[in-house]
């Protein structure tokens, strides 16, 4: 009796010292592992840079920091973004993106709908049991973290859903530069559930922006990594006229070419590229990156590119490449169609993170752009955009 006691015990022992590997080491070694910063020069910035630096403001179109388990409202020595880091580099603006699926052995080229990486990480994560198999839950629930951030972080942090939180936001950070402010992004409308009253219920969950796909083609259209690679469908126009509607913008980033022309020729509002690289800098396989036909055309809609920070899309693995490819949309439409777009926290190595996006402003500045350029690449012209572009009520 007492050796069955004992052996009870010792399973109970391990299955408790499994349970807590599994529920609180697993999730932060798998982020550590995936969002890395890549090793770098130190560089010596200037006294003027950094005055230059401080003055701006500052805006990024795409991080996936809410796929991930760590509080945003405190500091972290791993990942890439979180709120104080925001600060501290003088982050004006983060957009927040929600990944909902991706695909086991994640393909650049080719990849089907029919696996899924995210559903082992929630569950991993302790995300509510709806969330496990719903992608839209999946999505509601993130932008249910975003809200809470808002409400823990000590009014340093605001979330943006029209002009009026703008312009509110803005007026008050002239005032205080120590807050910062976040916006939400739907990566992959998979997330949709092939329903269209749920472009309503984002909206109502403070989503602004909707990527039409991610890694694998859906019911909107095709991706640059799916299998079909096809144009956008007949729910895919619902969808984006719905967005109209609701004066949301759509995002092309990880859409096939085939949907891309199709949503340059249904949309009626600038249309963005958060995240994303120019084929003649760095020649994608999956051509993901934009040609200079899909460059114009964004200018032609009066949005904007968010030029990615990682290797996979400048092809360079320092800060040179992301320089290289702001370069030439500047180049080639002019300065006021190019920003930022890092990616940060999402399962990519970056040169810097939020706290030392100065090193960009220096090699921007080292590159001979103009004060007047930098502050238009660094926040400036999303920040023109939505001030304009925003709902309006």
């Amino acid at each position: 009796m007492k050796t069955k006691h004992k052996f009870l015990s010792v399973i109970g022992t391990v299955f408790i010292a499994v349970t807590a590997i599994v529920f609180t080491w697993l999730p932060t070694y798998i982020e550590k592992s995936r969002n890395r910063v890549l090793p770098s020069q130190n560089v010596e910035i200037s006294t003027t840079t950094k005055k230059l630096h401080q003055s701006l403001f500052i805006a990024d179109l795409h991080s996936d920091s809410l796929l991930w388990n760590r509080d945003l409202a405190k500091k972290s020595d791993y990942g890439h973004v979180d709120i104080p880091r925001l600060i501290e580099g003088n982050v004006g603006l983060q957009v927040f993106s929600v990944v909902t699926k991706t695909p086991k052995n994640l393909n650049l080229i080719t990849n089907s709908d029919d696996t899924d990486n995210i559903t082992l990480l929630t569950m991993a994560q302790l995300w509510p049991v709806k969330t496990w198999f719903n992608l839209f839950e999946r999505a509601i629930y993130q932008a249910k973290k975003l809200h809470r951030v808002t409400n823990d972080s000590s009014h340093n942090f605001f979330l943006v859903r029209n002009q009026q939180d703008f312009k509110i936001y803005l007026q008050k950070r002239k005032n205080n530069p120590q807050i910062t402010a976040g916006l939400l992004s739907l990566e992959g409308a998979h997330a949709l559930e092939g329903k269209i009253e749920n472009v309503d219920r984002l909206y109502e969950a403070g989503f602004r922006i909707i990527g039409f796909t991610h890694f694998f083609d859906n019911a909107l259209g095709g991706s640059a990594h799916g299998i079909n690679k096809g144009g956008i469908t007949e729910f895919g126009k619902q969808v984006l006229k719905r967005m109209h509607e609701l004066e949301m913008f759509a995002d092309i980033s990880h859409a096939s070419p085939a949907l891309t022309e199709d949503i340059f020729i249904h949309s009626k509002r600038p249309v963005l590229a958060t995240h994303i690289g120019v084929q003649a800098v760095c020649e994608s396989k999956s051509k993901r990156n934009l040609t200079d036909k899909q460059i114009k055309q964004i200018a032609d809609s009066g949005g904007l590119i968010g030029i990615g920070f990682w290797p996979t899309v400048t092809c360079n693995r320092s800060i040179t490449g992301i320089v290289e490819s702001i370069r030439y949309v500047n180049d080639l439409v002019g300065v006021d169609y190019v920003g930022l777009g890092s990616d940060f926290d999402g399962n990519v190595q970056v040169p810097f993170t939020s706290s030392s996006i100065e090193q960009l402003t220096h090699a921007l500045t080292q590159a001979d752009f103009s004060k007047q350029q930098i502050r238009k690449i660094m926040g400036g012209n999303l920040q023109r955009i939505f001030t304009e572009y925003l709902p309006s009520n």
